[in-house]
């Protein structure tokens, strides 16, 4: 079959999808009710139309305003807001698997048509607005060469970023724009063959001592059978000082973004689900991760629900598994969270926020936002609230996709949008809700250097970080 006829099929796939006039329930917290699998040739597609931002920006909620703090970067996956207020974002693109035929043959180019066409980064670029005045003037490259970097996480004066293939360490000092060393010390190799999941997320311990990494399966549902799967779909737990590592919790499909709940010190995780039993099921998650404990795939789903496609069954797994704590709706592609604070006023001052990357298989596309998910008593309770909209449009134009969310004490949510290489920040209108306790900027003395050599590491974009928000 060539590539016409593959294009073709794809497209058929997506027409006869666009004519279900009924998508289904969408299913949103803590309890929900999931229709009957349903089953296929083909997932239905219906996919982003990549369009530029134009003089458009994001929606955000009244008594708040958004501007693009960063523009023509590498793929922007995760940010990480410094002590000091600068902002280091990780750039690339990763992933090596075959293909799986027919499924992946078909599937891959429509998957494709609504990512970005731009170079992978591999790198951490720096951002700073030194004077606090929501412009941030600085755009450098502080680390280049890395392999598809995406979780990050700042100990001391230890900076971990999370490799495809490693977690490596820098030395940090406050007011660094360039890191000390050309190449970055190994803690940790984690599993890069075939890499089908390839992003790993990251999130370090209230206390230091341990790093959180999420590593995702090799496959949909076990496709390549389980030695493929050996030391995935899982969260690791790595020990900062040795470097060993051990299984913090397991059956997590493919966890996206992790992160610390403030206070109780609790380990939190956005999680993708499983594909191709239907336009609404499985629901992607957010949820507590428990030490030793077990979240389904590939047996089940939604705690006891079982996957009969998971061969051979495994009726102990299913009765261990774990109810996810909150449900954020089926293939919405969840690839942000953070939790907020006081900062961000009243509405919006316990809970979390999360990144939603949009569906590429629902008839009625889910997804494509930044929600934010209130907490009463340290667990989700009530609906998402829309924090951040108007990334893709009713007719299927698309802006951006939302991926990394972080909280910025000073009272912002910083977002990267992976689609139209731009980091947002969305802020309170007057500042923020109460007064944050973060240190002042601390600038080096070669920042005047580095800012000479942004434009040549950006593409130019350095010279105005500010501007129009342009697809690059």
């Amino acid at each position: 079959m060539n590539r016409l006829s593959l294009l073709a099929l794809a497209t058929s796939a997506v027409v006869l999808a666009a004519c279900n006039p009924d998508p289904g329930p969408m299913q949103y917290g803590t309890e929900v009710n999931l229709p009957e699998p349903k089953r296929g040739l083909l997932p239905q597609m219906v996919i982003a139309d990549p369009s530029e931002w134009g003089d458009r920006l994001p929606v955000v909620p009244e008594g708040f305003e958004v501007r693009a703090i960063a523009t023509g970067l590498g793929i922007p996956r995760q940010t990480l807001v410094l002590p000091n207020g600068d902002i280091l974002v990780a750039e690339g693109r990763g992933g090596n698997a075959p293909k799986l035929k027919p499924k992946d043959v078909i599937a891959g180019p429509v998957k494709a048509a609504g990512t970005t066409g731009v170079k992978s980064g591999n790198r951490l670029t720096l951002l700073r607005d030194a004077d606090g005045d929501g412009e941030y003037e600085l755009q450098t490259v502080f680390a280049d060469g890395l392999n598809a970097p995406y979780g990050m996480a700042l100990v001391g004066d230890d900076l971990y970023v999370a490799n495809q293939d490693a977690v490596v360490r820098f030395d940090y000092q406050p007011g660094q724009t360039q890191a000390s060393a050309a190449e970055p010390e190994v803690l940790t190799l984690l599993p890069s063959e075939i890499n089908h999941h390839w992003t790993k997320a990251m999130a370090a311990s209230a206390d230091g001592r341990f790093l959180y990494v999420g590593i995702g399966s090799n496959s949909n549902i076990t496709e390549r059978g389980m030695l493929a799967e050996q030391d995935r779909a899982m969260v690791w737990e790595i020990d900062v000082a040795t470097g060993m590592h051990r299984p913090y919790a397991t059956g997590l499909r493919n966890p996206t973004a992790l992160a610390i709940q403030p206070g109780s010190g609790q380990l939190w995780a956005v999680v993708n689900e499983r594909d191709e039993i239907g336009p609404d099921l499985v629901p992607d998650y957010l949820t507590s991760v428990r030490d030793g404990g077990f979240y389904g795939w590939p047996w089940a789903y939604w705690g006891k629900n079982v996957d009969t496609r998971a061969k051979p069954a495994n009726p102990e797994k299913v009765a261990a598994s774990i109810t996810p704590d909150y449900s954020l709706g089926a293939h919405v592609a969840s690839l942000g969270v953070d939790f907020s604070s006081p900062v961000m006023g009243a509405e919006f001052a316990d809970g979390a926020f999360v990144g939603m990357h949009g569906s590429w298989n629902r008839p009625d596309p889910s997804g494509y936002k930044v929600v934010f998910v209130p907490f009463r008593n340290g667990s989700p309770a009530g609906a998402p609230i829309d924090f951040a909209t108007g990334f893709r449009d009713d007719d299927g134009t698309t802006r951006g996709r939302p991926v990394g969310v972080t909280v910025d004490p000073r009272g912002a949510v910083v977002i990267a949008d992976d689609l139209a290489n731009i980091i947002w920040r969305v802020a309170r209108v007057g500042g923020p809700a109460v007064a944050p306790e973060v240190p002042a900027i601390e600038v080096d003395a070669d920042a005047d250097s580095d800012t000479d050599g942004a434009a040549a590491d950006t593409g130019g974009s350095a010279a105005e970080p500010n501007g129009p928000a342009t697809r690059s």
